[in-house]
Order: structure tokens, then C-alpha cells, then sequence
């Protein structure tokens, strides 16, 4: 198992635009400026799809391991 960990740790950080995005839309207030995010809706699109994508292949990512893990004696 040790193996696994050290390659999961060799991966690169991934950076999610929708975190950004949040970041840019937010009021100093705490609350999101939905004027502004309709002028940004298909940039807000194309990040929600990359964080999607990303939980998505993190999920795949868990189950591999822990069916690794099961297998191993």
C-alpha cells in the first residue's frame, strides 16, 4: 500500500477554476453577485464541468485503491 501512497503523492497539485470563479463573484459581503456571474455563465459552465470531470476521476481513484487494498493479503 505504501507504494500507492507515494505515487499518489508524486502527483501534481490540480488548481479547480471554479474556485477561482467563486473567489470573483463573491461581494465583500460573502454573497455572489448573480449580475455578474450572468455576464460569465459559460466560463462558469466550462468550470463546473472541469470540477465534474475532476470528483469524477477522483472517485474512480479511491475505488481502484481500495479494491487494491482488499486484494492484497
Amino acid at each position: 500500500m505504501e507504494r500507492y501512497i507515494e505515487a499518489l503523492q508524486r502527483l501534481p497539485e490540480r488548481h479547480l477554476t471554479l474556485i477561482d470563479l467563486a473567489w470573483k463573484f463573491t461581494r465583500p459581503d460573502g454573497t455572489l453577485d448573480e449580475d455578474l456571474m450572468s455576464f460569465h455563465m459559460k466560463e462558469i459552465q466550462e468550470a463546473a464541468k472541469e470540477a465534474q470531470a475532476y470528483a469524477s476521476d477522483t472517485k474512480k481513484a479511491v475505488s481502484l485503491l481500495c479494491r487494491l487494498q482488499h486484494s492484497q493479503p
